[in-house]
């Protein structure tokens, strides 16, 4: 089998907000749901596992490898049923800098396969404006439908 090339997406974004104010939106499940999926479980500990059901058939699984406080969160990242980006293959790491009365988020998605980045680009353009949005105290609705939250 060939050795698949892999490649890397970088996107930053000020968001009006301490990085107090934003950390918990990637550790709590019922702030994590205004901005990313309708169905979310999370184990918020160094190797807890985590679960996003984004619509119903787009599922996100993995695990924290990483998290400081109000500074970075990184985990692993991958598809519940996807043979190109399983859960785990990738790596997903959000930095969040104090900066001009607000928070610099820059995320760093890596180890992509290179034919899954520019699905991935899209995704994350998505959610980088919604947290944007609600980080900032704009209500953007529930994302696709629905909520429910389960935290473990």
């Amino acid at each position: 089998m060939p050795i698949q090339s892999t490649d890397t997406i970088k996107k930053e974004i000020f968001i009006a907000c301490r990085p107090a104010t934003l950390y918990p939106f990637f550790t709590d499940p019922e702030k994590l749901v205004r901005w990313m999926g309708h169905h979310v479980l999370l184990d918020t500990q160094l190797g807890g596992k985590f679960r996003i059901d984004l619509d119903g058939n787009n599922i996100a699984m993995g695990e924290y490898t990483e998290l400081i406080p109000n500074e970075k969160i990184v985990m692993t990242w991958g598809w519940e049923k996807s043979k190109m980006v399983p859960p785990g293959s990738s790596t997903l790491e959000f930095l969040l800098t104090p900066q001009d009365n607000g928070t610099l988020l820059v995320l760093t998605h890596s180890g992509l396969p290179v034919s899954e980045v520019d699905s991935h680009i899209k995704g994350w353009t998505h959610f980088m404006s919604r947290i944007q949005a609600v980080a900032q105290g704009e209500d953007q609705g529930n994302d696709p439908s629905s909520q429910e939250v389960i935290q473990e």
